[in-house]
Order: structure tokens, then C-alpha cells, then sequence
């Protein structure tokens, strides 16, 4: 079920990679280990393909939407699964885990084809 248009989506990557890259900070981990080091990275990720994207919030739009997807799909699952893959689940694992099944349920539920909203754009994809 693809619920969410691609314009929202578009605004949740980039609200998603920065809250990733300062999540070490936020929730009081150590940004300088490997359960800190792994959002960031995902987070500078996000951000990176988001904006080589074909959609409304990409820079260069290189990127097609479904391929996109299934980075935040695979990704969402790295991260979800990560304390228990890397052996930090007894430091930290609530915020790998939460923020890693939203970007897996973003990914499932955003809708596939950009710019639907406007019919101009859509005829010239």
C-alpha cells in the first residue's frame, strides 16, 4: 500500500539523515563507537542519495525512485538489525531499532512514481 507521496518522502530523507548523524548525540551514545558510527554514516547515506534522487527533493535525480526504496528498505534493516549483528544491544538498540523500521516502513509505503501530483512532469518521465 503506497500511502505516502513521493514530496513527503522527500522531506522525511532529509529530516531523517540529520536526525541520524546527530542521534549519537541526542540519545547519549558514543558517537566514536561503532553503535554511534552507524547512524552517522546511514544518516550521511540518506542524505547522499537522497539528493541524487529522481523525485521532487533530489538535487540531480540520477537516482530512480524505486531504486531509492530499496536503498531505504536495506538500509532500514542494517540499521534495525545492527546492535544485535555488532554486539551493542546491551549498550543501545531502541533508536537503531525505531528509526530503523521507519525507514523500512517508508520505504514500503511510499508511493513509487515521482512527481504524480503533477501531471506535466509525470508525462515527461
Amino acid at each position: 500500500m503506497q500511502i505516502i507521496p513521493t514530496t513527503f518522502h522527500g522531506i522525511m530523507d532529509y529530516l531523517m539523515g540529520a536526525l541520524l548523524i546527530a542521534a549519537p548525540w541526542v540519545f547519549g551514545f558514543n558517537p566514536n563507537a561503532i553503535e554511534g558510527m552507524i547512524p552517522i554514516y546511514l544518516g550521511i547515506g540518506v542524505i547522499a542519495y537522497s539528493l541524487l534522487t529522481n523525485y521532487e527533493a533530489g538535487a540531480t535525480k540520477v537516482i530512480p525512485m524505486k531504486i531509492h526504496l530499496v536503498l531505504d528498505v536495506v538500509s532500514g534493516i542494517f540499521l534495525a538489525a545492527s546492535p544485535w549483528l555488532f554486539g551493542f544491544a546491551h549498550l543501545v538498540y531502541l533508536p537503531h531499532l525505531i528509526f530503523g523500521l521507519l525507514e523500512v516502513g517508508a520505504g514500503l509505503m511510499t508511493d513509487t512514481l515521482p512527481y504524480r501530483n503533477n501531471k506535466q512532469l509525470a508525462r515527461e518521465i
